[in-house]
């Protein structure tokens, strides 16, 4: 990754050359740009140009270098002092308001543009949808300073590319490159190298600290630091994403804040908790925020997340986490050492939807996993592992209805899940899910109809690590229709657990007796229904939900119904894969597979007679509609860890 020095990215280009991949696997270019830029030199450079008022006129294209910069480069101060300054940006940030005008950007998805992928093959950016608002793309700026203005983005890339191609086919290419998304025949040759010995590469980066500073007055022990963009910010240009900043971080599962991450070692000897404050001093800078212990972080090292602390951005990003920005460097871009760590003596609330992580007890299996060796000596070591109850062992009456039709199932291979969340933001988008910020979070009323829980297993320091996605699990038992007085949840005739809404009076029976706590209950109005520029979010095929009522994951019946209604006009059965939900249709991993458990042949029917297949809590007898399959590792012997 571009986080790991030269020497490193040496090293790995070595091992591949060693290995044989070269040309094989791993082939090398030429760089597209005639003359590569370091990226933090020519800041500097900028920086200091600013800084000796060389500069009369400076034009910002996107980004938020106020912001993100590296501290040293007081980068906010400098645009200060430029007599004449314009920041093309979305939308009115740090960096906007100091510049003396402010353009506003279209979006990407509204704009016509032009890239280069990896390889120097060029691809033709089309719009999805036109402009909502008047605003104006790099291309369009640019050029305007260039020549007289009035081109579009489209006659502007257009133009270019046919100046660049002289022959008469070339409406003809660009039509096809328009349909193919890629001009033809654009990428790089490949480099044939040859890589010098390992001998020669030059030793490591020394710390950014002396080794004098390495200690502080208190005696305390110098620490790593490590900078990483958030997992859902990135790097704070997501922060006023209602969406983004509710989804739960991968691992710790928190909400609306950053935190610095600390190993459960180095917690114990500053005797730190969840949300204790800290204070961290780093190249002189200081920042103090709160901590969050995380199984699996390196001991003697802390982790921070950048993208949080913004102080112009709307109303969902302004004021929510801490500025990691301001102990970030250009000599210790993404690492550093000499960091140390002080104990404040105060607290800051964390939001997390999950707080139990551990699951080492043997007695509830609620993610199982194993081995490939397990699985090559007992293909059914799973079941095996954790007997359930006879059927007989139930307040349930025995028996089965006969569902004719269709009867509907999902399967969640835990081996290919990543842990992303993907499912959860694509649920939230399908279904009208609305955001109800971070008191309600810490409140335990969060609405998404799927999450994604984490668990450990293993020692603190080295955990192995499972994600396990869960939805409702449609359970053929279903706990939360017997308790329901008015009957507004019900199970269809094709084995769906469904949710009327008109009929709930909010009694949320259903969700205490729902062991798996799927159900969603509206506290409050959370939904925004008049705000005009949020009309075009919603979902028209799902209801938007009222204060008062139960909701929960439906697989997607609206989708069910519309491919319904569609094999019904042409006189067919639903097709096998015809029906993708949201949460399948987005998963990077294919780790979500749904279809018809009356097809045989389907794929999710082999999935659930897949011996790796379980059932969570299939104890309790509620025979889930929603079943795993368990996750298998394959560690090389070889390797210690």
């Amino acid at each position: 990754g571009r986080n790991q020095p030269a020497t490193v990215h040496a090293l790995a280009h070595w091992m591949n050359d060693h290995l044989g991949n070269t040309g094989n696997t791993v082939t090398y270019t030429e760089c597209a740009e005639a003359n590569p830029v370091n990226q933090n030199t020519s800041l500097r450079e900028l920086a200091e140009a600013l800084e000796g008022n060389d500069i009369e006129i400076l034009i910002i294209l996107g980004g938020n270098p106020a912001f993100t910069a590296p501290s040293d480069f007081h980068f906010a101060d400098k645009i200060r002092k430029t007599k004449f300054s314009v920041h093309l940006a979305p939308d009115v940030n740090e960096t906007s308001s100091l510049c003396t005008w402010h353009i506003p950007q279209n979006h990407f998805l509204e704009s016509w543009g032009d890239a280069r992928a990896f390889d120097g093959t060029i691809s033709i950016i089309q719009p999805l949808i036109l402009p909502l608002y008047d605003g104006k793309s790099a291309h369009e700026l640019l050029d305007a300073m260039a020549a007289p203005p009035g081109r579009s983005d489209y006659d502007i890339i257009y133009d270019f590319w046919k100046s660049q191609n002289q022959e008469p086919d070339f409406e003809e290419r660009w039509r096809r490159a328009l349909h193919e998304g890629f001009l033809a025949k654009t990428n790089l040759p490949e480099k044939k190298i040859k890589l010098r010995p390992l001998e020669s590469l030059s030793p490591a980066q020394p710390p950014s600290r002396s080794d004098q500073a390495h200690e502080i007055a208190s005696g305390a022990a110098a620490l790593e630091i490590t900078f990483r963009p958030d997992a859902t910010l990135y790097d704070g240009r997501f922060a006023n994403n209602g969406w983004l900043q509710e989804l739960p971080k991968p691992i710790t599962k928190l909400t609306w804040d950053n935190a610095a991450f600390i190993a459960p070692a180095l917690a114990d000897r500053e005797k730190l908790a969840n949300g204790d404050v800290v204070e961290i001093e780093f190249e002189d800078r200081r920042l103090s925020l709160p901590v969050w212990i995380t199984p699996g972080q390196p001991d003697g090292s802390i982790g921070l997340q950048f993208g949080y602390g913004r102080s112009r951005v709307g109303n969902a990003g302004t004021g929510t986490g801490f500025n990691v920005y301001s102990l970030r460097t250009a000599s210790a871009f993404w690492s550093g050492n000499g960091a140390t760590l002080k104990k404040t003596g105060e607290r800051h609330q964390l939001a997390s939807t999950q707080i139990q992580h551990i699951i080492d007890s043997p007695d509830r299996q609620i993610v199982r996993d194993g081995t490939f060796e397990d699985f090559t000596k007992d293909p059914n070591f799973i079941q095996r592992s954790s007997e359930s109850p006879s059927e007989s062992d139930t307040l349930f009456k025995p028996g089965e209805f006969a569902y004719n039709g269709y009867r509907w199932g999902m399967a969640i291979d835990l081996s290919a899940c990543i842990g992303c969340s993907a499912c959860t933001i694509a649920c939230q988008a399908e279904n009208n899910i609305p955001v109800v910020g971070k008191p309600q979070v810490a409140a335990g009323r969060i609405m998404h109809w799927i999450r994604v829980d984490g668990y450990f297993r293993g020692p603190p320091a080295n955990p192995q690590v499972t994600h396990q996605p869960v939805p409702c699990m449609q359970c053929e038992n279903a706990p939360c229709e017997v308790v329901c007085p008015v009957d507004a949840t019900v199970h269809d005739k094709e084995g769906l657990n469904l949710q009327v809404y008109n009929r709930c009076i909010g009694t949320r029976y259903c969700s205490n007796n729902c062991p798996y706590k799927v159900r969603r209950f509206n506290f409050l109005q959370y939904a925004d229904y008049n705000t005009p520029s949020l009309k075009p979010m919603w979902n028209p095929n799902v209801t938007l939900r009222w204060r008062g009522v139960m909701e929960k994951c439906t697989y997607c019946v609206q989708r069910i119904s519309a491919a319904r209604i569609n094999s019904e006009n042409q006189d067919r059965p639903i097709r096998e894969g015809e029906i993708k939900t949201a949460c399948q249709q987005v998963c990077p991993a294919n780790a979500i597979v749904f279809g018809d458990l009356n097809d045989s042949n389907s794929r999710v029917s082999r999935l659930r007679s897949h011996p790796l297949n379980f059932l969570m809590l299939g104890e309790l007898n509620t025979r889930p509609r929603t079943a795993y399959l368990a996750r298998l590792r394959n560690p090389n012997p070889k390797i210690r860890v």
